[in-house]
């Protein structure tokens, strides 16, 4: 069930990996698509719009509770290909009742705080009530979010990357009817897409978490392996909150520039949503990528191999910089045709805002590929902390728009932010890969002749 990746065709390797983990994020996308698809077709125009404002304070939110749940699991990665099951299994036992502290303080505090933070970021006044009943039920589900990105986690870190999925996937046909159900037959209005997809994550997560208890004997802990340790703890932090801090950095950025998009008008917010609907949906092989690249690397630095490290990332940069291509080509061909999804075909002005928007983010995939998978890799190799600087200069760029760039320039400085964010992030990267790549060469070459053993 545990896949080694310190031996064999990286290329191979990766793509074995990356695969169902990209349906996992294609079915995870699908769970907000269908929300909108929903929502867009049956209460209309306005409700697409309340849902669309909560976008980016809920990826602040619940994209700070996956990134400390990833985080976690690089030191889980790490022991596992360096073999010593006994710390592996210390980290997952305290890696659980960390997530537990984290879900149980984080849900209560956003809950508390959700109507102000609308209010803040300028939600028009027709759509407020609206983006309060559907964000208030995602953040009551943060408990939820915890138990699927935690269990899934450790599951990636073990090489098997395609459970979660199978489990994703059920869920998301599930996320459909409870839609349908929640929406058209109750209905309860944008508040039943948010309960529908609480739901049908809370049954993937129990399904991997029962999956995880049953299959992986790796996993199955000793009363003493299950206590908390302060040592443990503080390394799991060290690599959890600083790549869910990257997350959160960056969203704080979305926020200023949906707070600047807010301030246009309710059109301008439902064409940003249904051409970010897509978006998303297209570049979830990036993310893929990045997920599998922190894993490739965690597993083989802990094995002590650069030399794979650095093919792998060869590798990665190649199929990222082909799949820019294709979703080039697909954005371009059949842009609008996707957008119908989302809206009916006499919203012309707005169709034609968000295909404009799509095609801008587009032209610019390629740096967002480098932007995942370098990221992912440097926090593979234990070096979480400097994603969060890659994330401040993401959080720069979209700021700037939203601040400088929207009053002046409107839609074309939205559709601008995101490229202009990719860029400012890369600029930092690449050069920190090459930092971290000496840094590490350098460690292991002294823990090779502590050893006595030849470099």
């Amino acid at each position: 069930m545990e896949k080694d990746m310190t031996k064999g065709s990286p290329m191979r390797l990766i793509l074995g990996f990356a695969v169902p983990l990209l349906f996992g994020l294609v079915f995870q996308q699908f769970y907000s698509m269908v929300d909108a698809v929903i929502v867009g077709h049956y209460l209309g125009v306005d409700s697409l719009a309340a849902v669309g404002a909560t976008g980016s304070v809920n990826f602040l939110i619940i994209g700070f509770c996956m990134g400390v749940c990833n985080g976690f699991a690089i030191p889980i990665a790490q022991e596992f290909g360096a073999k010593h099951e006994g710390e592996l299994k210390r980290f997952v036992a305290n890696s659980v009742w960390l997530s537990i502290v984290f879900a149980v303080v984080i849900t209560i505090t956003v809950s508390l705080l959700c109507r102000p933070i609308l209010q803040l970021m300028r939600t028009p006044a027709n759509i407020i009530n609206g983006s309060y009943d559907y964000i208030i039920i995602i953040f009551l589900g943060i408990p939820v979010v915890f138990l699927y990105n935690m269990t899934a986690a450790i599951l990636r870190s073990l090489g098997d990357s395609k459970t979660p999925v199978v489990f994703l996937v059920l869920a998301a046909v599930m996320n459909i009817f409870l839609d349908v159900f929640c929406i058209v037959i109750l209905p309860m209005g944008v508040a039943g897409a948010a309960v529908a997809t609480v739901v049908s994550q809370a049954v993937a997560g129990l399904a991997c978490l029962i999956y995880m208890r049953k299959k992986f004997t790796i996993l199955k802990l000793s009363r003493e392996e299950c206590r908390w340790n302060r040592n443990y703890v503080s390394k799991l932090c060290n690599m959890g909150i600083p790549m869910g801090l990257q997350y959160s950095i960056t969203a704080i950025g979305s926020v200023i520039l949906q707070s600047a998009v807010n301030g246009i008008d309710s059109n301008a917010v439902a064409a940003v949503t249904a051409g970010s609907k897509v978006s998303m949906l297209l570049v979830c092989p990036f993310d893929a990528l990045g997920s599998t690249m922190a894993t490739y690397g965690g597993q083989n630095v802990g094995a002590g191999d650069l030399d794979r490290v650095d093919r792998g990332l060869k590798d990665c940069t190649k199929l990222g910089f082909l799949y820019s291509l294709i979703a080039l080509g697909a954005v371009f061909l059949f842009g609008k045709q996707l957008l119908l999804l989302f809206l009916d075909a006499e919203e012309e002005q707005i169709i034609a805002n968000a295909y404009y928007f799509m095609r801008i983010s587009a032209l610019f995939y390629f740096p967002l590929a480098l932007v995942n998978i370098v990221r992912f890799l440097i926090q593979g190799m234990g070096f979480s902390k400097l994603a969060v600087f890659a994330g401040a200069f993401e959080m720069l760029a979209r700021g700037l728009a939203g601040f400088l760039l929207v009053p002046v320039f409107g839609f074309v400085a939205v559709c601008l932010a995101s490229p202009l964010a990719w860029i400012f992030a890369d600029a930092f990267l690449i050069p920190a890969f090459f930092h971290v790549r000496k840094k590490m060469a350098a460690l292991l070459n002294g823990q090779n002749e502590a050893a006595g053993t030849p470099a």
